[in-house]
């Protein structure tokens, strides 16, 4: 269900406001949730299955055998399609710029139109301002 017009230029006060309150963090949360793995991370991670893939197959071809007959290359590609797999689910994905080491962060920007300032920080603690808008909404 999409937001209406009033709840979100409430969404984008509320962002704006935590982009003049905490630059840094709020940069690392809109980085951080909705970034999912590169084009070439989804490369390697296909590449590598296949690979798991070919010696499954291949092991049914080749007479290696581990104790008890059961084939030893299926067994491993098994084990390489299966880390790729959880290696896929749950690994972290880290973007190019994520690796950035030392480097100071460069204040981020809010979203909207370039050049436009946040608004004026009002007095009192983000909380506090939040809770007045809030107030307010149910008031009108």
């Amino acid at each position: 269900m999409p937001l209406s017009e009033h709840e979100q230029r409430m969404l984008e006060q509320i962002e704006s406001a935590l982009y003049a309150e905490d630059p840094k963090f709020a940069s690392q949360v809109r980085s951080a949730g909705t970034r999912g793995p590169s084009t070439r991370r989804r490369m390697q991670f296909i590449a590598l299955f296949a690979v798991g893939l070919v010696l499954l197959i291949a092991g049914l071809a080749l007479p290696v055998l581990m104790v008890g007959g059961f084939p030893a290359v299926s067994f491993l590609g098994f084990l390489v399609m299966f880390g790729t797999g959880v290696w896929a689910l749950l690994g972290k994905h880290d973007s190019p710029d994520a690796n950035s080491g030392d480097k100071p962060e460069a204040p981020a920007q809010p979203p909207g139109k370039p050049g436009k300032k946040p608004p004026k920080r009002a007095s009192g603690s983000f909380s506090e301002r939040m809770e007045e808008r809030f107030r307010k909404r149910f008031e009108e």
